[in-house]
């Protein structure tokens, strides 16, 4: 089990595909990440690595914050994120890790405080379809209605669906996909949308549901040792190709007109089928009128004449 890392949301963006198809993306920041602190289990009971992020003043940080970052020599963090890791993927302390952590394709979960909306009504708040919008309802179309019961209980249960504060809650969004990654700039390119709004703090770590990724580092991505010009960043504005999903590839025009060639010689087979039924009901329906007519002619007997009865 490897660490995750914290990073800044900064917006969203959309990258394009080869075949110009494009992908709404979300891009996060790793800014001055580093090591900070590690848990072992002879002395803490369980193994785990402590992460900071962002470059903060001394004077906005607490003493014992102060002197816990002096201890490990290292800057003044603004966010600091504690991760279970295994015995052989502990860190050293000072350690930075960078943006090639994660691998185009591998998918992540991002945990993060959703944007808060303030004080919200029931119908944005829960969907509700509100009251009648035609006679009977006065100035209460969005209302929520009834909330209570009978003189039994006579109060409103708890956790009632009913106006109240939106948003500002730890979610997670899981199985999400890193389409590039950018270990210079320390950017990743997270598909689609995550919690928080412009500017939060989030955690990213490998997806809990699903194994790792095999072209993972392991046991993390350690920017020391490396230099800028061993790093590969995809050109610009592209998916990186290991997160591009393979699509069936469109016919040739050479399968389109034998394609359009059978439905044709199919559409004239079936066109003669239905003339070669229809006329046999033709012919059938005049060979049942040609019976009716001869047995109608049958069925008439001469009337007698009247002298022919008579004696001369």
């Amino acid at each position: 089990m490897r660490t995750g890392v914290i990073a800044k949301k900064v917006g969203m963006t959309r990258l394009f595909q080869a075949d110009g198809r494009h992908v709404p993306v979300t891009v996060l920041q790793l800014e001055e990440l580093q090591v900070v602190g590690r848990r072992e289990a002879d002395r803490d009971g369980y193994t785990a690595v402590q992460l900071g992020a962002g470059k903060a003043k001394a004077k906005n940080v607490a003493k014992p914050q102060r002197s816990a970052f002096g201890k490990a020599e290292v800057e003044p963090k603004v966010r600091v994120a504690e991760f279970r890791v295994a015995e052989d993927a502990l860190l050293d302390v000072g350690a930075h890790i960078s943006a090639d952590h994660f691998v185009p394709g591998q998918l992540v979960d991002v945990a993060g405080v959703t944007q808060g909306k303030g004080f919200a009504g029931a119908m944005k708040r829960w969907g509700f379809g509100g009251l009648r919008a035609t006679h009977g309802v006065s100035l209460s179309h969005r209302s929520h209605g009834s909330t209570g019961n009978r003189q039994d209980p006579g109060r409103v249960f708890k956790n009632k669906k009913m106006a109240g504060h939106m948003g500002a809650r730890n979610r997670t969004q899981q199985n999400l996909e890193v389409v590039r990654t950018d270990p210079i700039r320390g950017l990743l390119f997270i598909k689609g949308s995550v919690p928080g709004h412009k500017g939060s703090w989030l955690t990213v770590s490998d997806a809990v549901k699903l194994p790792r990724n095999e072209s993972a580092p392991y046991p993390a991505g350690v920017l020391e040792g490396r230099k800028v010009e061993e790093l590969e960043v995809p050109e610009a504005g592209l998916v990186d190709e290991a997160a591009v999903h393979e699509i069936p590839a469109l016919p040739s025009d050479a399968e389109v007109a034998a394609i359009a060639a059978e439905q044709e010689a199919g559409a004239a087979a079936e066109a003669a089928a239905v003339e070669a039924a229809e006329a046999e009901a033709a012919d059938a329906a005049q060979a049942a009128d040609n019976e009716k007519a001869s047995a109608a002619e049958d069925s008439i007997k001469p009337v007698p004449d009247a002298d022919e009865g008579k004696e001369g």
